[in-house]
């Protein structure tokens, strides 16, 4: 009995003792994230705070700051999928939803700039140019799959914008963000990005 006894308190401290390793290995990796995002360095960001969720993936604040990394690296794909993973874990923080709804706009306009395009599975990759190609925005047409998408993507981000509003109904912003949702009715993409 004392030796079952010995042995669950040898088990119960290894236990212990590996989470306050991953904690503090977590909080730097989050820490070293934040540095490189700070100077601008998005690339390396990103890989601190995918190890990060490796070793912990129930933290918010890791998949969240995922998103805005990625989003302020141009990933907007991945960034929409680092916004959802964000929202599962705490769905009442309005701002993800605005976040998230900006990714999905961005990638719209990259989609009708030519410059992404989509399959029918919803799997959405940058579209090779030729060097010497110079096509004009104008004279660029989606494909109606790549249409298809970014329609979805329309729905879903007036959706998240009604879902920041929700949450956040002393919105500071509420009128640019009425208006985003009005301009996504009428189809009318921006055609520069928008910072968050």
């Amino acid at each position: 009995m004392k030796k079952a006894l010995l042995l669950v308190c040898i088990l119960s401290i290894s236990v212990i003792t590996t989470a306050c390793i991953n904690n503090l290995a977590v909080q730097e990796l989050n820490n070293k994230a934040a540095v490189f995002m700070e100077k601008g360095n998005y690339a390396e960001a990103i890989e601190r705070l995918k190890s990060s969720i490796d070793l912990d993936d129930t933290l918010f604040e890791s998949h969240y700051n995922l998103a805005i990394a990625y989003t302020k690296n141009g990933d907007y794909v991945n960034a929409v999928n680092s916004y959802h993973n964000a929202i599962k874990l705490k769905p009442d923080f309005a701002d993800a939803y605005y976040s998230l709804a900006v990714a999905e706009e961005d990638i719209i306009t990259d989609i009708f700039a030519g410059n992404l395009e989509a399959d029918e599975t919803g799997n959405v990759t940058p579209i090779q140019k030729e060097e010497n190609e110079e096509a004009t925005q104008a004279e660029f047409t989606p494909s109606e799959t790549s249409k298809a998408y970014a329609d979805k993507l329309t729905d879903d981000a007036i959706l998240n914008y009604k879902t920041y509003l929700e949450k956040n109904p002393e919105a500071q912003d509420k009128t640019d963000v009425e208006g985003r949702i009005n301009d996504l009715k009428k189809h009318t993409v921006p055609t520069e990005k928008t910072a968050e």
